[in-house]
């Protein structure tokens, strides 16, 4: 793999993150708007320490993306999930 299939796997692998992790923690405002009930936004997103949270999480996801790709274990050259060949 590559240096910019590494980054564009990475990028895609942490945009999934925050959207798996933004929902951690959140309590909406106390008092709904009285004519439509909506709460609006948090009161404390903290997306300081959800954007790091996201970070980690996603190395780490990618570190083991990358070392499946990368080893034999799921090869389409070889194994079980290889092609069958059909030269005679």
């Amino acid at each position: 793999m590559g240096w910019f299939t590494g980054l564009v796997l990475y990028v895609l692998i942490w945009w999934v993150t925050l959207f798996a992790v933004l929902p951690f923690g959140v309590r909406s405002a106390a008092d709904p708007d009285p004519h439509t009930g909506w709460r609006g936004a948090p009161e404390q997103p903290y997306l300081g320490r959800k954007i790091l949270a996201t970070t980690l999480i996603a190395a780490l996801i990618w570190v083991g993306c990358v070392a499946v790709i990368e080893s034999d274990w799921l090869s389409f050259r070889h194994g079980i999930l290889a092609m069958p060949n059909d030269t005679p």
